[in-house]
């Protein structure tokens, strides 16, 4: 007994198939482009040296020449630090983020502000905070049995 596939089963079949090759190699391609690391975690460093590094000496807020803000803060076990950042509404916000031991996420409630904290990397993302407030800052990326406890405030304050 011979089994008949028609036509358009088989064109549809070789559709799939060409689609899934597809997705396989864009995968494949984007790791090895990445040098396997994550996009947007260029720039690295030690996570046992942290506390030592001169880029995370200070941590905290510096305003730049330009009006700008970097925020250099470190994510650990169950804490940020610093627990408060204060930055000026309207200005440009540089977050510089690290990890000392396991992988966290960094999220301002309420914003599009989001990212993942990778040991051995240096994250980093810019934005402007337009309303005045009080933000709450979140891990998103389970880090343990104290993750539902690790916060830190953002105080946006209005421009002078």
């Amino acid at each position: 007994m011979t089994m008949h596939v028609h036509v358009y089963e088989r064109a549809w079949m070789w559709a799939a198939g060409v689609i899934i090759v597809l997705f396989l190699g864009t995968l494949a391609y984007a790791a090895v482009a990445q040098g396997l690391r994550p996009p947007s975690h260029v720039e690295m460093i030690d996570p046992r040296t942290v506390w030592d590094d001169p880029r995370f000496a200070e941590r905290g807020e510096v305003t730049q020449a330009d009006g700008s803000v970097v925020v250099t803060a470190v994510a650990m076990t169950f804490a940020f630090q610093p627990a408060e950042i204060h930055v000026p509404a309207g200005r440009p916000v540089t977050f510089r983020l690290t990890s000392t031991d396991v992988q966290h996420g960094f999220q301002i409630v309420g914003t599009n502000a989001n990212t993942l904290v990778i040991p051995g990397y240096v994250s980093q993302f810019t934005t402007v905070f337009k309303t005045p407030g009080e933000y709450l800052i979140v891990c998103n990326e389970y880090c343990g049995t104290g993750h539902h406890m690790m916060s830190a405030k953002l105080i946006v304050e209005a421009a002078p």
